[in-house]
């Protein structure tokens, strides 16, 4: 007895639809997507030949970073406002009121002296006493 065999029906997929899923996934993974925004300054700290590594405590300390531009920042923060009462705000939630700790000022190399001597006037209306200057140390001439 000779049996008939069946044709094989060719199976298709059918890709349109996968390609539609793979562009709805794609587009909701850019929509729902957060992109972060650092609130650094770029500071290019001066150079000195004279000075001192500063102590390597594990108390805690302020820093007040000063752009080329004259924008402070305090403890990487930005202000909102860059003027005198801005930064002495911003000093006194950041330290909560303990003067006692170290303040270090980084200023940019080519910021205007305006802008250092203004953090400087912030902090001794604020009461800190222990200020410094960072620099970095300059290239040794032969």
């Amino acid at each position: 007895m000779k049996f008939r065999r069946k044709q094989r029906e060719n199976v298709d997929i059918n890709l349109a639809s996968l390609i539609d899923v793979v562009f709805i996934l794609l587009l909701f993974f850019v929509v729902t997507t957060t992109f972060t925004r650092e609130t650094q300054l770029r500071v290019d700290l001066p150079e000195a030949v004279s000075g001192s590594p500063a102590e390597d405590s594990q108390a805690k300390q302020l820093d007040i970073a000063i752009s080329a531009d004259g924008i402070f920042s305090v403890n990487n923060q930005l202000l909102e406002k860059n003027d005198l009462a801005g930064l002495m705000d911003a000093l006194q939630k950041a330290s909560g009121g303990d003067t006692s700790q170290p303040l270090s000022i980084s200023a940019d190399g080519k910021t205007q002296h305006q802008a250092v001597i203004t953090a400087m006037d912030a902090a001794g209306k604020l009461g800190f006493s222990h200020l410094r200057m960072t620099t970095v140390e300059a290239a040794k001439q032969p």
